[in-house]
């Protein structure tokens, strides 16, 4: 039982080893089901607007279409800043609350939009609640999982985007069909997707507890108590036996509400620089090369391989599908084969056969169905690799500080990937020269590359690990046998 000692003292608690020798329950599902449900939104929404059935309806240009994407992204990374440090500050579970229903009104209001300017705003709204929902959910799903799942766990949520993606594209294409639907009628229904779907959730995740690893570096070391048992409780009427809780994993934590910006510098630049160095690497290189080919794989079948519209979205499919089984299928390799290895792996794979895909279409030895094999190919390594730089750098920070990390990390990628789109729609052009776009994918190839060379360098052996012994929390200190504070731990 946790000791609450005042005074300057602090309390001992043996909860985060206690969660980590949990067996996968029931309990575990619906935290996977009630916060992995995010990624499946934000498809969606990414998937609705590059659909762009609103277009004639709102008179809009080709330029104000895409600029209702920018500014969806926009508000991510606004999202991710402002409420990243609130996770921090007022916990987990506040925060999945309150983004997903500011994603709701968001999505929801932005299909009743009359006219552009209504349409940017509500399109902003909904990107904040997904930017937030990025760093809550990346924390609450690391400090609720047992570490030997957390690995696949992570990786398998992040991946779920093309579910969500895929579940859009079929939406727009029944929604859009206007035999079916009236022109200015079905792109308003297919932004009720999301709301709808987050409607339902946002009932499960009210029975999902706050982190208890966060409660207790807060003070709230008896609620967390409650809810921990509560946990073990749930697991022992599945009627299995709970081994006993290592007394050596015991920390002792002097609590505190929140960590200063001074010391968050502290954190990154001067405590863990190279870790900083990985996150801001492996999260930037992935979302240079997605963007990049994500956003103009339609023009380069276009203009390449002369498809029309119709053509391109069923193509969508197969790209869709190979980014969501990888990370299904490689996400347990991370927690038995080893961070490491698996980020190189992926990164270097995504890479290498993106490069043999660029000297073919040089030559012009691909046809569409060829080179959309190779990106499948290619995405089905780099989808894992692009969700494990998520679970990267959510677990490789300490506590206090792991919601700002996410945010952080997550806004550097979006602003340096959203030059991917730009930089490589001007290499395609009209489809009548090769050499600019084969140049293109040779480097973005290389940075692929590059980030998992730093991943093998600099990556961190996590795997199997409690999240405090990879980094101990800024709370822990170190308790002399008389019970006085000693120094801060080691971290």
């Amino acid at each position: 039982m946790p000791v609450d000692m005042t005074d300057g003292k602090a309390i001992r608690s043996l909860i985060p080893a206690r969660m980590d020798r949990l067996p996968w329950a029931r309990f575990h599902w619906m935290v996977v089901v009630g916060l992995g449900i995010s990624w499946i939104l934000d498809g969606i929404e990414i998937q609705l607007v590059s659909a762009s059935g609103f277009q004639k309806s709102l008179g809009m240009t080709s330029a104000e279409v895409g600029f209702a994407g920018t500014i969806y992204l926009i508000g991510q990374v606004v999202g991710a800043l402002f409420f990243g440090r609130l996770t921090d500050r007022w916990g987990r579970k506040k925060l999945f609350i309150i983004t997903l229903a500011i994603y709701l009104v968001g999505s929801g209001v932005a299909g009743l939009a009359w006219t552009p300017w209504f349409l940017y705003l509500w399109r902003f709204v909904a990107g904040l609640g997904i930017g937030g929902e990025y760093t809550a959910i990346n924390s609450a799903i690391d400090e609720l999982i047992p570490a030997k799942y957390r690995g696949r766990v992570d990786i398998a949520v992040n991946g779920t985007y093309w579910a969500g993606a895929m579940l859009g594209a079929v939406g727009s294409f029944f929604l859009l069909d206007h035999t079916l639907f009236a022109e200015n009628v079905g792109w308003r229904i297919a932004f009720f997707i999301g709301p709808v779907l987050g409607l339902v959730i946002i009932f499960l995740r009210r029975h999902i507890p706050e982190s208890p690893r966060w409660m207790v570096t807060h003070g709230q070391d008896k609620e967390a108590e409650t809810i921990v048992e509560g946990i073990e409780a749930s697991v022992r009427a599945q009627g299995v036996t709970l081994p006993p809780v290592d007394e050596s994993k015991a920390m002792y934590i002097k609590p505190e509400e929140s960590v200063p910006f001074a010391k968050l510098i502290d954190v990154f630049f001067r405590e863990y620089p190279s870790r900083t160095f990985l996150g801001i690497t492996m999260m930037v290189t992935q979302s240079f090369l997605y963007n990049a080919i994500f956003f103009t794989y339609a023009l380069v079948l276009k203009n390449f391989y002369h498809l029309n519209e119709s053509q391109t979205a069923l193509y969508f499919f197969p790209f869709a599908i190979g980014n969501l089984i990888g990370p299904l299928l490689l996400g347990p390799l991370f927690d038995t084969v080893g961070r490491r290895k698996m980020i190189f792996g992926t990164y270097v794979l995504a890479g290498a056969v993106l490069l043999v895909s660029a000297y073919l279409f040089k030559q012009g030895s691909l046809t569409a169905n060829t080179h959309t094999l190779f990106w499948c190919v290619s995405f089905f390594f780099a989808s894992a690799g692009a969700s494990s730089a998520y679970l990267t750098v959510s677990e490789i920070f300490p506590l206090e500080v792991r919601g700002q990390a996410i945010s952080y990390f997550f806004a550097v990628a979006q602003i340096v990937g959203s030059m991917g789109p730009l930089i490589f729609g001007y290499l395609v052009g009209e489809g009548t020269e090769r050499d600019p776009l084969f140049w293109g994918y040779v480097v973005g190839s290389g940075v692929m590359i590059f980030g998992g060379v730093v991943a093998l360098l600099y990556g961190v052996d996590a795997e199997g690990k409690g999240l405090e012994d990879i980094a101990a929390p800024l709370t822990k200190v170190a308790v002399t046998v008389e019970g006085a504070l000693g120094p801060q731990a080691l971290r």
